[in-house]
């Protein structure tokens, strides 16, 4: 009997450990599975020959994925509750990354980018509403914190990545190796949150466009989606055909963007409750556009590098105070503002893709320091980002 007693109270106390967590690990998997994809992208392009112009159709394809289904995302939400469609969404996510890796040529891969837009944008909304959840039952704000684990992700899978390409390893087995170590943690965290109860309102809507000033956090948020994921999957063409860094060396800039990030985040909700989401939204956005300013100028790896890390400083906390912000309105209006926020995945990095091909990789990165100043003017205006 003492033995069974004990074992339960090991099991019981396994199971909290769990729960506490849970809710990082969702953000870290997302972050580590982005990262790696971003970073293998030059790869990828090199393998099947694609020029700036067909990139950029691919990541309008990942695109079209996550903005399209936003009202997919809202539905799982409010339909089984952000737990399970955690589960069912991140399962779809460490299929689709491998898949990415296999595709054979442009078709296939445009249509598995589809696929991991759709995956990742679900899992994205299912977290964050977890997230909104975790922030209200604590009465304090830790939404900062949360995505700053998404940078824990970003950073190190960057890192990761630098190494693996280094080494010569493709990427599908790179792709399988993250797949695969992550597929038990994603089940065991799943496990271990408390099961949520969805709302069976037949008069509750499952999407809405964002309006009033939902409309606002939307815009800065559509904005800051352009920059973070422009960055991400171009910041390794440019160092590669800009900067002629090496494989291994390629996706160091992403990775510095991603530490500032981090760095910044792990922060962020002190700084909130101190000088206010407007301020630090405005100033941090500004600073921003000067570290894209000095990538654009830079002639050497470490330069760049650095501009690529003062601009990853002054953007992170675009998407966490929005996101709260957005998130005390109730998991619709998330939902919603998610929608206008990242149809900037929609159409940043095809943008700049275009740009590039047109007027040349610098040319493309100073775009997004010009979204950078639109930043900080729309949100020094937006009294309901608090």
């Amino acid at each position: 009997m003492t033995t069974k007693l004990s074992t339960s109270r090991a099991g019981l106390i396994g199971q909290a450990r769990w729960r506490q967590i849970a809710i990082p690990l969702f953000f870290l998997l997302l972050g580590i599975v982005f990262a790696s994809w971003a970073a293998r992208i030059p790869a990828i392009r090199d393998h099947l020959q694609l020029d700036a112009a067909t990139l950029a159709l691919v990541l309008l394809c990942g695109g079209i994925g996550a903005v399209g289904s936003f009202p997919l995302a809202a539905w799982l939400t409010g339909h089984y509750g952000a737990r399970h469609s955690t589960l069912y969404a991140g399962l779809a996510l460490l299929v689709s990354l491998p898949l990415l890796g296999l595709a054979p040529g442009l078709w296939s891969l445009m249509a598995v980018s589809v696929f991991y837009g759709a995956a990742s944008s679900c899992f994205d909304v299912a977290i964050n509403a977890l997230g909104a959840q975790a922030e209200k039952d604590a009465g304090r704000p830790i939404m900062s914190m949360l995505h700053g684990w998404f940078c824990v992700g970003t950073f190190s899978g960057a890192l990761i990545a630098s190494g693996i390409a280094g080494l010569g390893i493709a990427p599908v087995w790179h792709f399988l190796l993250v797949s695969a170590l992550f597929l038990w943690p994603l089940y065991a965290a799943y496990q271990a949150m408390p099961d949520d109860k969805p709302e069976h309102d037949p008069h509750r809507k499952i999407f809405a466009i964002p309006h009033g000033h939902l409309v606002v956090l939307g815009v800065i948020g559509f904005c800051g989606a352009i920059v973070e994921g422009s960055v991400a999957d171009w910041s390794g063409i440019y160092m590669k055909d800009h900067i002629h860094a090496t494989d291994g060396g390629t996706p160091l800039a992403y990775a510095a963007f991603a530490g500032m990030m981090l760095s910044v985040r792990m922060v962020g909700d002190r700084l909130k409750q101190r000088y206010h989401a407007r301020r630090i939204v405005a100033l941090g956005t500004l600073g921003a556009a000067v570290g894209i300013g000095i990538a654009v100028m830079a002639q050497s790896m470490g330069v760049a590098i650095l501009g690529f890390a003062i601009a990853g400083a002054g953007v992170a906390a675009v998407f966490p105070f929005v996101f709260s912000a957005a998130g005390r309105h109730g998991s619709t209006a998330l939902a919603a503002v998610a929608t206008l926020g990242y149809s900037g995945s929609l159409i940043g990095p095809p943008a700049v893709g275009f740009l590039v091909h047109g007027w040349g990789l610098q040319a493309g990165l100073a775009f997004l320091g010009a979204l950078c100043l639109a930043i900080a003017l729309c949100s020094s205006r937006a009294q309901w980002l608090e």
